[in-house]
């Protein structure tokens, strides 16, 4: 077992012997004369030498300090040296970012140059998939989760909340009689994924058809057919740019496709969605390198 004093007692002599000086080794170390010549004391008594020959004026170090000083001060500097190469290794190491498949290949992968030029040293890597991965273990840096509410001492931030519309190519739209009502909507395949059975409010066509009845579009109860369904969302999308149909869509997952062009909003009725929350463990290494990546997202919504 090795028999070492206390650090603060080491750092207080390796500068009070680089500086041969109380005073500037106080300073240095933001700490006050008389706790650098405390330290020193203790240091003395666990080598049982003294260190500096403090009479006659100018501080000297002693045989045993000068024996002591360069171990010490080579030591500190292979530290230093070491924990600077560690540093600049973590921050080039690439930010592994976990979200669902549907936020990460419609929304974040696109968008993925914008970062590359405004954080060149800083790789993403990023990690689709609709399991929640977890953070403490280390299975990614952050996390985009995508949920209704969270709880509020998780620490959790909300970036932005999306709309669910229904949307489709405008090719499809064109084929048919305008849409007038929300009835008209049903001149078209209507094109269904799955959601969590464990929330009620998931905002599917049943809920949308619902929603138009409550407006009072004078819809029948009559079921619908379903014409199309995926388990999938991203296969879900991929139908509806390929103009087989109309879904309930995101309009923060889909929004590049709305802003271009390639998608339309069949209807303006919207349904509720959810949260796009940024989590991350409380006691993260590169907190800054995070802090770049939660302010860049929000820039780029």
């Amino acid at each position: 077992m090795r028999r070492l004093p206390p650090l603060s007692s080491l750092r207080a002599f390796e500068a009070a012997a680089r500086h041969l000086s109380f005073q500037k080794a106080a300073a240095e170390l933001g700490v006050t004369s008389t706790a650098i010549s405390h330290q020193i004391r203790s240091l003395e008594e666990c080598c049982g030498q003294q260190l500096f020959r403090r009479r006659p004026r100018p501080l000297r170090l002693t045989p045993a300090g000068q024996d002591l000083f360069p171990v010490l001060r080579n030591g500190f500097d292979a530290f230093s040296a070491m924990l600077e190469t560690i540093s600049s290794t973590a921050e080039a190491r690439s930010l592994r970012v976990t979200t669902t498949n549907a936020f990460a290949s419609r929304w974040l992968v696109p968008r993925l140059p914008q970062w590359r030029k405004a954080y060149p040293d800083i790789p993403l890597e990023v990690i689709g998939t609709d399991r929640l991965l977890d953070l403490r273990t280390g299975e990614a840096d952050v996390a985009i989760r995508y949920t209704r509410t969270v709880a509020a001492d998780s620490g959790a931030q909300e970036m932005f909340r999306d709309r669910f519309f229904p949307m489709c190519s405008p090719a499809l739209l064109g084929a048919g009689r305008p849409i007038m009502r929300p009835g008209d909507l049903r001149q078209h395949p209507l094109i269904h994924f799955d959601w969590l059975k464990s929330d009620s409010e998931t905002p599917t066509w049943r809920r949308w058809w619902a929603e138009a009845r409550a407006m009072g579009a004078g819809l029948s109860e009559t079921a619908n057919v379903w014409d199309l369904s995926f388990r999938e969302e991203t296969h879900a999308i991929e139908a509806i740019l390929a103009g087989q149909g109309i879904a309930i869509c995101s309009d923060v997952v889909l929004a590049r496709e709305l802003a271009s062009g390639a998608l339309v909003k069949a209807h303006e009725l919207p349904l509720p969605g959810y949260g796009f929350y940024l989590v991350q463990p409380p006691d993260h290494p590169r907190p800054a390198v995070i802090a770049k990546f939660s302010e860049w997202i929000r820039s780029a919504l």
